[in-house]
């Protein structure tokens, strides 16, 4: 019996959507069940693999997050993740035309052809669509890491710990390294990821450096000579740059000599932070929450948007977030060094992989404008896992500052034995540095809580958020 002309039109529209629809959920299939047996089976086996690496991929990622981290890192396996994606979005691209074409298009009726044509091209679109801007994304995060990161020398840790140097300052063409803002040593646990704080105050004085380095051979006497500062001495390397040979960062290099001759720390890397590329990383990640203890000025007095950051706990977007690390109208260099550690602890807990993910391309346009490090990209996946273990646990300080050091006339003795106690108490060993005078309970200066005569408690903490 033969089929009317309107059922057998609507049975073959019925398969030609049913060929797409098993070209979404099983590529190839429907050049299996159509007679392609060939395309159909190749197809078939690479989706197979490809979901079958992807399954086996994300079970090792969530048993072990250095996977992840690694692939995330490596510029070789991003870069060979982004032609696979590539691929696939043509190859399923492909397929949804062919199965359109199994379909006879042309034995439908006209509604019917244009409803095949539509659905053909919002799937083709769709899958190919999302995976081509998967693998964008892919070469957004390559990029980043071939322009953030370098192929330097790997070093091992130092008694178990990785000290990394982290300076904070302006910066424009050809003036990074030169009188960093800010100066801290993050002193990371190589096993457990926890975390010590050094803070060094940009107006030390009178300081050694590193035995045997090109600075000490300078200053055999130290850097004793007229307004010569801590944050002075990478101006002086840039001013006198035949010393350091071939070096591309000859500030940087003499600063790292600086730092090791005060708190007897080997350096491992160093990062130098842009501040206003910084800004831009707090607005990339939607800003940061943070207890402002007193009214903040933002700007100075004679600028036209002087104005202030009341007092309360309140999220605050990059302008205001570098303004709180920044200001010292009303307060001074060491109230402003402890509250940089509270951004760096909000930052560090608040910062977490899904605010990565949902804001991974404005993150990746800040941070090559916010930072330069020698951190080798071979070594990235695992300060990866360092944070991550980091943001579970408590962040101890200690600064180098009044009342306990003279900046002026720094004993380097006790700075030395304070960085270690501090260092040994984060590590479960041996008590904590003795300090001068109690931290006056609720007073604040400038914002911190503490007074520059009693210390302020950000700087000599040993759970840096409950001193925030």
């Amino acid at each position: 019996m033969a089929i009317a002309p309107d059922r057998a039109a609507k049975i073959r529209f019925r398969r030609a959507v049913a060929l797409m629809v098993m070209t979404l959920l099983l590529p190839g299939s429907a050049q299996l069940v159509a007679g392609r047996r060939e395309v159909g089976r190749i197809a078939l086996r690479v989706w197979a693999g490809l979901v079958s690496v992807g399954l086996l991929t994300l079970l090792l990622a969530w048993l072990w997050h250095g996977l992840l981290f690694s692939l995330a890192s490596s510029p070789l396996m991003l870069g060979m993740i982004r032609i696979v994606l590539m691929a696939v979005a043509v190859g399923w691209a492909a397929l949804f035309v062919d199965a359109w074409r199994i379909g006879q298009p042309l034995t439908l009726m006209r509604n019917q052809r244009l409803a095949v044509v539509g659905i053909n091209g919002v799937l083709c679109f769709s899958v190919a669509g999302t995976l081509l801007f998967g693998a964008h994304l892919v070469g957004v995060q390559r990029d980043f890491m071939v322009a953030m990161f370098g192929d330097g020398t790997v070093k091992g840790a130092s008694d178990g710990r990785y000290n990394v140097l982290l300076m904070g300052g302006d910066s424009g063409a050809g003036r990074w390294g030169l009188r960093p803002d800010s100066l801290t040593v993050a002193s990371i646990d190589a096993r457990t990821g926890r975390t010590v704080l050094v803070g060094l105050p940009r107006n030390l004085q009178d300081f050694r450096f590193a035995e045997g380095s090109v600075m000490d051979e300078q200053f055999p006497d130290g850097f004793d000579c007229d307004d010569c500062y801590l944050n002075g001495v990478a101006t002086w390397a840039q001013d006198n740059t035949e010393l350091f040979g071939k070096s591309r960062t000859p500030g940087v290099d003499a600063t790292i000599q600086a730092v090791e001759g005060i708190t007897g720390l080997e350096i491992s890397y160093w990062a130098m932070v842009n501040l206003r590329g910084f800004r831009d990383l707090v607005d990339a990640v939607g800003g940061v929450t943070l207890t402002v203890r007193d009214r903040i000025p933002v700007g100075l007095p004679h600028d036209p948007f002087y104005s202030h950051i009341e007092p309360g706990t309140r999220k605050l977007n990059g302008f205001h977030t570098l303004w709180f690390a920044r200001a010292r109208d009303g307060s001074d260099d060491y109230s402003r060094m402890a509250r940089q550690k509270c951004v760096m602890n909000a930052m560090l807990t608040q910062l977490s992989p899904q605010t990565v993910l949902r804001n991974f391309r404005k993150i990746a346009r800040a941070g090559e404008a916010m930072l330069e490090t020698d951190l080798p990209t071979s070594e990235v996946d695992r300060f990866m896992d360092l944070a991550l273990k980091a943001r579970s646990q408590k962040i101890a300080t200690v600064s180098l500052v009044p009342p306990r050091i003279n900046t002026a006339a720094p004993d380097l003795d006790l700075i030395r034995d304070d960085v270690e106690k501090a260092i040994d108490k984060a590590e479960g060993e041996g008590g904590a540095p003795a300090r001068a005078k109690k931290k006056e309970s609720g007073t604040t200066t400038g914002g911190s809580l503490g007074t520059r005569d009693s210390g302020y408690a950000a700087n000599e903490a040993d759970d840096l958020a409950a001193a925030c």
